[in-house]
C-alpha cells in the first residue's frame, strides 16, 4: 500500500509557522515608540535654547525594567514619552544613563506597571556572521504602527562612531528610515543590534550597534556613573614594508604595528616612538594592525583595548632595540583637548556689557559651518590652528568672543568682535572662562581693556570700556534682551564670591552692577 506524509508535513509546517508567530508576537510587544520633546541648546547665543523640537524613535525592553534606545532619540530631551505596540498610551520616562559618544541611552519609565506581563528580549551570546539574517523592528517615518524589516549582516568592523570614540558597527542591507533609531536587530529571537544610522541617498544600508558594545555600557553604569570606553590615543602605523622592517631590526616571525607618536613625551611614559606592539594582552597583532578575532573576522588592533583595559591600564607586550617587554599602558575616554567636545553639558558663558565669552568646543566650531571655518582658516585663527591641540597648560580654555555684540552706545567705533579669541584683560593672559570671570571680579581699574589673538596678518583691535559704564551696560542689556542669568550655573559662586553688599532680593541681572 502506497503511503503519503504530505498531511504530516503540512501539519509540521503549520506547528512551526505557529510558533514562529508566537515569538514574532512577543518581540512586538518590547518594541516601543518613544516620543521626546528635544530641547538643544543654541550655541552661537549660549544663554538660551533653541525652540523645542517633537522627536520620534523607537527602543526595546531589556532585563531590570528598562528601555534600552540611543542616545540622540532622548539627548537633551525636556519631555520623554513611551507608547507600547499597539496602544494609544504615553507613559512618562525619564533618562537612567547615556553615552552621546557610543549612541546608546536606558529609560526608566515612571509606571512600573508597563513590564508586568513582558518579558525582556535576551542578547545573543556572540557577534552574528555575515550574511546572517536579521529582523529590524521599529517606528519609521510612513505611518504609525510599527513596522518589520528583513534583511542581512553585509559588513562588521570596528571604526568611529562619536566624539573620537570608536566601537563595533555592524552593517546590515535591511530597508531602514527615519524613526527606526533605537529598534532591536533580532536574529533567532535574540538582540544582535540596536539601529543607530543609516546612509541617506542609498538604497538598503543601515547600521547597527552591536550587543558587544551595549553589554560594555551596562557593563559601564552598572556603579550608576558612565566614565567612558577606555580609548588608546597613540598614532601607529603597519609595518608591512621590508625597508621598515629591517631598520626596526625585526625578526622574521615578529609582527605588529609601529608606535609613530606617542600620546604623551614623558620621561615615564611606557611607549615611545618606534616602539613596536606586538600583543594587546594575550593577543598577536598582525603586521597590517590587524588581530584575528574569529576564524571569519579580522578587526583593527585596537578593538582589543575595551577587551583588555582594567582600572586605566591596557597591557601590551613592544618590541623595543631588539628584545621584547611587558609594558601598562594608560587609557583614558577621551584625548586631551584644548577645544573639547561638550559631550552631555551645557555651553557654559559670561555677560559682561555687550560682550559674550564662552569656552570654545569642538560643537560650537561645528555649528559656525564649513564657509565661516574656512575663513577663519585663512586667517590662521587659533580656533582652527590649535583646534586639535593639547592643552598648554592644565585647564587652559580658548575663550572666545561667542556672540555679536548686543547693540549699545559704549560700543561706538569698534568693529564687532564675534568670534574673536581673547588673549588679555587689562594685560593679564586669559586661562579659562573661569579666570577671565575671576580677573573682571577682582579688577579695580577705573578702566577695562580686551585684547584679542591675532590672525595670520589680521590684528583685531583693542576694546577699552569705562569699568561704570560697561557694568551699568549689563543689566540693561540683559533686560531688554529677556536674558535672566548673566553667566551659566557653574560661574554664578565665582562672581558673586566679592559682591557680599548686593541684597538678596536683588535680581540676578542687576548682580554684574557693584
Amino acid at each position: 500500500m502506497r503511503r503519503t506524509f504530505a498531511p504530516y508535513i503540512c501539519f509540521s509546517l503549520l506547528l512551526f509557522c505557529a510558533a514562529d508567530g508566537r515569538a514574532q508576537d512577543s518581540i512586538r510587544d518590547l518594541v516601543v515608540k518613544i516620543h521626546a520633546v528635544h530641547h538643544t541648546p543654541d550655541l552661537l547665543r549660549p544663554w538660551t535654547k533653541n525652540n523645542p523640537q517633537q522627536v520620534k524613535g523607537s527602543g526595546v525592553v531589556i532585563d531590570g525594567k528598562r528601555i534600552l534606545t540611543n542616545a540622540h532619540v532622548v539627548r537633551y530631551a525636556s519631555q520623554i514619552y513611551v507608547q507600547p505596540n499597539q496602544s494609544a498610551r504615553r507613559i512618562p520616562a525619564r533618562v537612567e544613563a547615556i553615552s552621546p559618544s557610543i549612541d546608546l541611552a536606558l529609560l526608566k519609565l515612571d509606571d512600573d506597571s508597563f513590564f508586568d506581563k513582558r518579558g525582556a528580549l535576551p542578547f545573543a551570546d556572540e557577534l552574528p556572521r555575515v550574511k546572517d539574517a536579521v529582523s529590524v523592528y521599529g517606528y519609521p517615518t510612513g505611518g504609525t504602527e510599527l513596522s518589520v524589516t528583513q534583511g542581512i549582516v553585509s559588513r562588521i568592523e570596528f571604526t568611529d562612531y562619536y566624539y573620537q570614540t570608536s566601537g563595533l558597527r555592524i552593517q546590515v542591507d535591511a530597508a531602514l528610515n527615519f524613526g527606526n533609531s533605537g529598534g532591536p536587530a533580532v536574529n533567532d529571537g535574540r538582540l544582535v543590534g540596536l539601529v543607530f544610522s543609516l546612509i541617506q541617498n542609498a538604497q538598503n544600508i543601515g547600521y547597527l550597534i552591536p550587543v558587544d558594545e551595549i553589554k560594555l555600557f551596562l557593563a559601564d553604569i552598572a556603579d550608576g556613573i558612565y566614565h567612558g570606553k577606555p580609548q588608546m590615543h597613540d598614532l601607529v602605523q603597519t609595518i608591512e614594508n621590508d625597508a621598515l622592517r629591517r631598520k626596526l631590526g625585526l625578526p622574521k616571525n615578529v609582527n605588529g604595528m609601529m608606535v609613530t607618536e606617542p600620546y604623551r613625551d614623558d620621561q615615564n611614559y611606557p611607549l615611545k616612538e618606534w616602539d613596536v606592539i606586538t600583543h594587546i594582552g594575550d593577543t598577536p597583532v598582525d603586521s597590517d594592525a590587524k588581530v584575528a578575532v574569529r576564524y571569519d573576522l579580522r578587526l583593527s588592533a585596537y578593538y582589543l583595548v575595551q577587551k583588555y583595559a582594567r582600572n586605566g591600564l591596557l597591557p601590551l607586550t613592544i618590541f623595543r632595540d631588539g628584545r621584547t617587554m611587558q609594558v601598562g599602558l594608560p587609557v583614558q575616554p577621551q584625548r586631551d583637548l584644548v577645544i573639547p567636545y561638550m559631550i552631555e553639558a551645557n555651553p557654559r558663558y559670561f555677560i559682561l556689557g555687550p560682550l559674550v565669552f564662552s569656552p570654545t568646543t569642538q560643537d560650537f566650531l561645528d555649528r559656525l559651518g564649513g564657509q565661516r571655518t574656512s575663513s577663519l582658516s585663512r586667517r590662521s585663527s587659533p580656533l582652527v590652528t590649535r583646534r586639535f591641540d593639547k592643552p598648554a597648560f592644565p585647564g587652559e580654555e580658548i575663550v572666545v568672543v561667542a556672540a555679536p555684540l548686543f547693540p549699545h552706545r559704549i560700543t561706538n567705533g569698534y568693529d564687532d568682535p564675534n568670534n574673536a579669541v581673547v588673549t588679555e584683560i587689562n594685560d593679564i593672559p586669559v586661562k579659562n572662562l573661569r579666570h577671565l570671570v575671576e580677573v573682571v571680579r577682582d579688577l579695580r581699574a577705573s578702566q577695562i581693556t580686551f585684547k584679542f589673538a591675532r590672525s595670520g596678518g589680521f590684528a583685531h583691535e583693542s576694546m577699552v570700556f569705562n569699568r561704570d559704564e560697561l557694568m551699568a551696560a549689563t543689566g540693561k542689556i540683559l533686560e531688554e534682551n529677556g536674558i535672566r542669568y548673566p553667566f551659566s550655573p557653574d560661574l554664578r559662586a565665582v562672581w558673586e564670591t566679592t559682591i557680599s553688599a548686593t541684597p538678596q532680593s536683588a535680581p540676578v541681572a542687576c548682580c554684574l552692577t557693584r
